[in-house]
Order: C-alpha cells, then sequence, then structure tokens
C-alpha cells in the first residue's frame, strides 16, 4: 500500500515530547510552561505535542478540572491555561528555538455542553431514545456523526483556524480510528495545502497509514509489560516487531513510548509498568525503527500516577536526573541516518547472541553509518558475543564515550537490566 501523502523530511529523524500543562507547572499555563522550552531543547526535544489546549465542558465533567479531551469549543483556547493570545505566543517561543508544535485534535467527540449542542445539534449521533451518548460509554463526552457533511466541513474549518492563527505545524489526532478514514483523507488534503503539516494518529490501524504520517504502537507496549510478567519471552517481543515489519508500509513510521497521558494515570508509570525494565525499553524505544515518544517528567524520572481530571503537580527536580540520558539518545538520533524511521536505506539486523539469560541485541546500518544496541532484559549479569560477524569496526560508546573496536569474539559483560548503545 502506497501513502496517499508524504511525510515532511524532517519527521524521520525527530522525536515527540507530550505536554501535560495542567501538571506541568504550578501555574498550569501556557506561560509557565516557556520557562521549560531551552530546557526541553537541550535535552534534544524537537516536537511539542500539547494535550488539548481548548476549554473543557461543564456538564458532566468529570473530577475537578476534566479531562481535557472533553471539549466545549473547537475555536478558542483554555482559560485554565491563558488566552488564545498566550498561546500564540508559546507557539512563536517555541518556534525560535528550534521547535515543531502540534495540537491535540479530538475529532470523535466533545463535552456535553459543547456550543454545537445548542448550534449544530443536528452534529451529534443519537441512541434509541433520540438522546445524545458516546458509543463507548465515556461519561464526559457525546459521539459527532461524520455522516452530516456539514459537521466535516465545519471541524476542517476549525482546525484551520488553529493552523492559520497559531501557525502549528500538525496534530496528533485523539483515537483517530474512530473516526472515518475519509474524513481525515478530505482534513489533510486541505490542510496540507495551507501548509505542509505533520501528523500523528493515536491508532494502530493500518489502513490509517494512508492518511497519517506515524501511528502508535500500543502491541508493543503491552509486549513489554507482558514481559515484565513473565508472560512472554523474548521471541514474543521479537513477533510483535516482525508483525509490524510485515505488515505495515514500508514507509509507515511509528511511535514507541514506555509511557503517555493515558498509561500514566490510568495503569501507572513506567516503573509501576515495567519495573527495572524501563530505562533499557526507553532505549530500544529511542533506537528501533520509530519515532520515541516521551511524556512529561520522564526526564525526571517522574515514578507517580499523575491525576487526571484534577491538579497534581510534577514534582520538578534541577538537575533531571535522565536528562544526559535522553539528551545521548535524541542526539544521536539526529546526527546518525542508520536511526532514521521509515528510511528503505536503513537495514535492521537482529543480532544472535550467546547470552544464558535474556538479552536483546540488534544493528541498524545505513550505508557506513551504523548503531548497535544491546539490553540486559533481565535481573543477572550476563556475558555474551555477537557471533553473526555482522559487527566490525571501531564504536563509540555514547553514553561513556569510550572506543571500542568490536568483532565477532568481542565479549560484552552488562550488570543487570544494563543497555548499551555504540555508534559507528
Amino acid at each position: 500500500m502506497q501513502p496517499a501523502f508524504r511525510p515532511l523530511p524532517w519527521t524521520a529523524d525527530s522525536n515527540i515530547y507530550e505536554v501535560n500543562l495542567r501538571q506541568y507547572t504550578p501555574e498550569g499555563s501556557f506561560r509557565a510552561f516557556e520557562a521549560h522550552l531551552p530546557r526541553l531543547r537541550d535535552m534534544g526535544i524537537e516536537i511539542l505535542w500539547f494535550m488539548p489546549v481548548t476549554p473543557i465542558s461543564r456538564k458532566g465533567r468529570l473530577g475537578s478540572l476534566g479531562s481535557y479531551y472533553a471539549c466545549s469549543d473547537y475555536l478558542t483556547a483554555n482559560p485554565e491555561f491563558g488566552s488564545l493570545e498566550d498561546f500564540q505566543s508559546l507557539v512563536q517561543a517555541a518556534h525560535r528555538l528550534g521547535f515543531k508544535v502540534l495540537i491535540d485534535w479530538v475529532a470523535n467527540h466533545t463535552g456535553w455542553d459543547h456550543r454545537w449542542t445548542t448550534e449544530h445539534p443536528e452534529f451529534y449521533r443519537r441512541n434509541t431514545d433520540g438522546n445524545f451518548y458516546d458509543a463507548h460509554g465515556w461519561q464526559d463526552v457525546i459521539d459527532l456523526n461524520y455522516d452530516f457533511p456539514e459537521l466535516r466541513k465545519t471541524m476542517i474549518r476549525c482546525m484551520k483556524f488553529w493552523v492559520d492563527t497559531c501557525e502549528i505545524d500538525g496534530f496528533r489526532c485523539d483515537m483517530a480510528m474512530l473516526v472515518p478514514l475519509d474524513f481525515w483523507k478530505e482534513a489533510r488534503t486541505i490542510l496540507d495545502q495551507v501548509r505542509p503539516l505533520f501528523w500523528l494518529a493515536e491508532c494502530e490501524d493500518i489502513s490509517y497509514h494512508e492518511v497519517f504520517d506515524v501511528s502508535y504502537t500500543w502491541k508493543f507496549l503491552h509486549g513489554m509489560e507482558d514481559y515484565r510478567k513473565k508472560t512472554i519471552g523474548l521471541d514474543g517481543l521479537y513477533s510483535i516487531l516482525q508483525f509490524y515489519n510485515d505488515d505495515f508500509p514500508q514507509e509507515a513510521m511509528r511511535a514507541y513510548f514506555t509511557s503517555n497521558h493515558d498509561e500514566n494515570s490510568h495503569s501507572g508509570s513506567e516503573y509501576e509498568r515495567l519495573g527495572d525494565a524501563a530505562l533499557p525499553f526507553a532505549v530500544f524505544c529511542c533506537t528501533w525503527n520509530g519515532i520515541p515518544l516521551i511524556y512529561s517528567g520522564q526526564e525526571l524520572p517522574n515514578k507517580k500516577r499523575l491525576k487526571f481530571f484534577d491538579k497534581d503537580l510534577i514534582d520538578w527536580k534541577t538537575p533531571c536526573a535522565l536528562h544526559d540520558f535522553y539528551k545521548s539518545l535524541l542526539n544521536l538520533r539526529k546526527r546518525n541516518p542508520s536511526l532514521r524511521a521509515g528510511d528503505p536505506s536503513v537495514v535492521t539486523i537482529k543480532l544472535p547472541n550467546d547470552a544464558n539469560q535474556p538479552a536483546m541485541s540488534f544493528l541498524r546500518r545505513c550505508d557506513s553509518n551504523e548503531v548497535l544496541v544491546i539490553l540486559n532484559l533481565s535481573a543477572n549479569s550476563i556475558s555474551l558475543t555477537l557471533s553473526s560477524g555482522e559487527v566490525k569496526g571501531s564504536f563509540t560508546d555514547i553514553f561513556h564515550k569510550e572506543n571500542l573496536n568490536i568483532d565477532s569474539a568481542t565479549v560484552f559483560d552488562l550488570e543487570p537490566w544494563e543497555y548499551r548503545v555504540y555508534e559507528k
């Protein structure tokens, strides 16, 4: 399947950082977040994805502040965060530092008192009693009806408003697979004519790559969790990766992550879900064939569940303990073409090893550029060699800055859950 649209050239070696504004600062505002931009840029972050910046419905609201995803108006900013002008200022400040900015777009549903419920009630689906409803049983939202052509036109006009008014660089589309694919085709065709945009889909439906540049990897996220629970082994993880390789278009880019707002708030932090495997799997997410997605506070690291419907401040400390960890990985992605996502010229090679404990080892290669990754995914110290003959030459350890000449006789000694990344 050939994609109908082409991703922008800067996307393949980029990364995404999800911003939870409410919990990011005591003020929880656009203005207050600006102070974090230099730190994030130094860490190597390139794409800032802001959870929905639109106002939240009061009717049916959960908790004291409600869900970002229960919108009451698509054409203005949430006053909890500041004014539309404040958001424009934030986008401009981000652009000056070289960031790209995405906003979260919730097209499947709105909150119960969205302005359309009175201005355009025909935009909504009705149950057998003739009332608004949500097909998934979500209490604080109601479903839109994409069988109605005027809704489609109006929704695209609302999306265009943010492209025109705030000069955003793209959209992260919430639960994209719940909205008809032909709507997204229409929306991208129109909006990319205004300015070519970046399109991230919260879905894992292969057909949606006809429109979207990047999609989610829930299957692998749950695979990592199952690995930690010991219900699958390395073969199970590799099986999921093989599915992605065989079934998705070659140029489809996937977002790999160990946490996001849903997982953290509803299932627990990556340390609760993955335990000691959290960091080696974070290395994997930054080095496999995809785009890493990092959630607010992972650089601390934040180990608590953040409340979803109420204020629950991230406890920032200086310096962030994992700042340099992510900086090393993200800078490597930027400078070494062998980590580009969805690039047919990049080869990813699964490397066999002789460890008697689970260890994941792979090589990514583009021409003479190579990145070797070795992950000890066990609670035991291991020694291993890579006997395939694929890895030869002088490499640099990106974390310790040590040079090593590697061949099939090289012995790698790794502590429990230790990770190694070498660059050539």
